[in-house]
């Protein structure tokens, strides 16, 4: 893949372990946040750059690693900004005490956000099934990706692999309601059955 810019709107752990893989792959990483401390932080471990909150990200493909509360404002904050971009939505939209997922019914974070983002962009939903912890370590973890617009689709599968991850397509965008299932059925399988966080959801192909 080419070598580019890759923008990433948030500062925590997703953005930090997203990032490193980003950082290692040799693409060039811009990191936004409302606390232009911590996106200086971030972009300073990652020897990347970091720009003011709002301002038209660089990156054709923009990374959306904050918390699904604060997705569609992010979203609206940067309007117009963001036509013609990739948007790619890691978020999962799970209520705080695990009892499911907080999108109206027949609908899914991605889907969400898809509806405030511009009618240029397109949203991909990714990275919402791999824990950031288990992403920092590297290896090559199986990420799901479900979008409606083929050419976004396979960008961001070429992104992916890219960063040494294998791209699973899981279909059109209405799919992100299923991912955003399964992200919290890992969750529920840490705390519970697996009894670790350290672990990836893997598809064997026989």
């Amino acid at each position: 893949m080419h070598m580019n810019t890759i923008s990433i709107i948030g500062s925590g752990s997703m953005a930090a372990a997203i990032g490193g893989r980003i950082a290692k792959a040799g693409h060039t990483v811009e990191v936004v946040s409302r606390d232009p401390a911590k996106a200086q932080a971030l972009a300073d471990q990652l020897a990347a750059g970091a720009i003011t909150y709002g301002a038209a990200p660089a990156g054709d493909i923009v990374i959306l690693a904050v918390p699904y509360s604060s997705a569609a404002s992010a979203v609206a904050d940067y309007g117009d900004a963001l036509d013609g971009k990739v948007i790619i939505d890691i978020t999962n939209p799970v209520a705080p005490d695990l009892s499911g997922l907080v999108t109206p019914s027949g609908s899914s974070g991605a889907q969400e956000i898809a509806k405030g983002a511009p009618a240029g962009a397109h949203v991909v939903k990714a990275f919402n099934t791999i824990f950031g912890h288990v992403l920092a370590k590297g290896g090559r973890l199986d990420a799901f990706i479900a979008a409606d617009d083929p050419e976004a689709k396979a960008r961001v599968s070429t992104f992916l692999d890219s960063l040494g991850l294998r791209p699973l397509d899981v279909g059109g965008l209405h799919m992100a309601q299923t991912l955003e299932a399964l992200g919290l059925l890992m969750i529920g399988l840490a705390k519970n059955g697996a009894g670790t966080w350290d672990i990836a959801m893997k598809v064997d192909i026989g």
